[in-house]
């Protein structure tokens, strides 16, 4: 017997005391929020170059000061997991979301790099919180629907950064960060009230469950307890169409053993994912303005074209994993990520620079919010939180580790560590992937 399984689905039975309806509102409210989170953090991202002006700092300075924000968020994603076991995934969600809309505001008031690091603390903690209880509550509902919508979900938060950053970018000329940071405060207040009350109108299982012994993936022997099959095809999904072994049970003493190694696996493709996306958002645009001689537009609409590709498959990524199962979705997604990185590293023409990032898009897209959903099936929160860790992990290591291998032998060179971390990301799906998927494949 495997040490771990592949990946699973959710639960092939949803829980028959919500009505579609119930579960229609739910589905809407935790989408919003992922979007709300995105649509926050964008607002505020996109008036980092004032706030660099207003408190006169030098990029070193202000390089620290992000540094206590993204630090106070990987520690909050650690400690989320056992908050929301205790008080429940969606209380800590709309606890968090509040916290994120007053937060955004601090930082526009400081007047040095040491201020603005202070601050950026608590915006740490608010955005590393609602990044693994609004995944937590999203595992549980997923568990409900009976369907993978993780994507779904992940593709909201792509399009709230978006709106996000086109509404800042129009206010940008005619308002102050901070009069732009207080409008989105009311606004992010009242969205957090509504799909709050639609979150808590309906009883969500193990979302507000309080113990360590309930949740999507906890039973008495640490097995997995989401009535998802052991193994899934790599030809097929959740779907009607699906190949399924049968369960297996894991021996007494091992589950949590078992659980652990595969919150760190799915972790680590999560951070493969990430370090890529990551990458690519800090260093295409400037490949595509240095090294290919492209205007200031170009280099926006490489950006652009990445996060709108991202988004747009990550809506069509539930019936992707409904058709194909995650196996294959994360394994031929890493090999098109990896390739079209290549192409857009390596080509000097800019319209297949293009190509190479609508490329990488299409690979990477629903790579991390498979690995979340399988993190959460295997540990729950705290699942969840390790893997929204190794994944801060990721984007963190990317700019230092692309910046020294580019010193060395350029840019282009530097960018293969997005296609390589890819292409990782493949052979691990694929190293993991269940039994039948291997005959499937073979």
């Amino acid at each position: 017997m495997s040490l771990i399984k592949g990946f699973q689905t959710g639960s092939d039975h949803p829980d028959r005391e919500l009505s579609p309806a119930a579960l229609v509102r739910l589905r809407v409210a935790v989408t919003l929020f992922f979007a709300l989170a995105g649509f926050l953090f964008a607002g505020w991202a996109v008036r980092i170059p004032a706030i660099k002006e207003q408190i006169g700092a030098s990029p070193g300075p202000l390089g620290l000061a992000m540094l206590c924000m993204t630090g106070a968020a990987v520690l909050t994603m650690l400690a989320t997991g056992a908050l929301c076991r205790r008080f429940g995934s969606r209380r800590v969600t709309i606890a968090t979301a509040a916290l994120l809309c007053v937060s955004v505001v601090p930082p526009t008031l400081t007047d040095s790099a040491v201020g603005l690091g202070l601050v950026l603390i608590i915006f740490g903690v608010a955005y590393g919180g609602i990044d693994v209880a609004v995944n937590s509550v999203a595992v549980d509902l997923i568990a409900a629907l009976g369907r993978p919508v993780m994507p779904g979900f992940h593709a909201a938060n792509s399009f709230g950064s978006l709106g996000g950053a086109a509404l800042g970018g129009l206010l940008a000329p005619y308002l102050s960060p901070t009069q732009h940071m207080l409008l989105m405060v009311p606004a992010g207040l009242l969205a957090t009230v509504i799909l709050g009350r639609m979150l808590m109108a309906y009883p969500l299982p193990s979302a507000d469950a309080k113990d360590g012994q309930a949740g999507p993936a906890s039973t008495q022997d640490g097995a997995p307890a989401t009535g998802a099959p052991e193994g899934v095809s790599a030809g097929h999904g959740g779907g009607p169409e699906a190949e399924r072994t049968k369960d297996t049970t894991v021996p007494a003493g091992t589950g949590r053993r078992r659980i652990g190694v595969a919150v760190v696996v799915f972790g680590l493709i999560g951070l493969c994912a990430a370090f890529s996306q990551g990458a690519l958002d800090g260093w295409m645009p400037l490949h595509i303005r240095e090294d290919l001689a492209g205007s200031p537009g170009a280099a926006a609409a490489g950006y652009a074209a990445l996060q709108l590709t991202m988004g747009f498959m990550r809506l069509s990524g539930v019936r992707l994993l409904e058709r194909l199962g995650p196996t294959l979705v994360v394994v031929a997604g890493g090999l098109i990520a990896c390739a079209g990185t290549l192409l857009a590293a390596m080509t000097q023409s800019l319209p297949l620079v293009f190509v190479g990032i609508v490329a990488t898009g299409i690979g990477l897209a629903n790579i991390f919010p498979v690995a979340m959903a399988q993190a959460g099936v295997a540990g729950g929160p705290s699942g969840i939180a390790l893997a929204a860790t190794l994944g801060y992990c990721g984007i963190l290591a990317a700019p230092p580790a692309i910046g020294l291998l580019s010193d060395a032998f350029g840019l282009p060179v530097g960018l293969t560590l997005i296609a390589l971390a890819a292409a990782v990301a493949s052979v691990i799906a694929y190293v993991i992937r269940p039994r039948n998927a291997s005959r499937a494949t073979a």
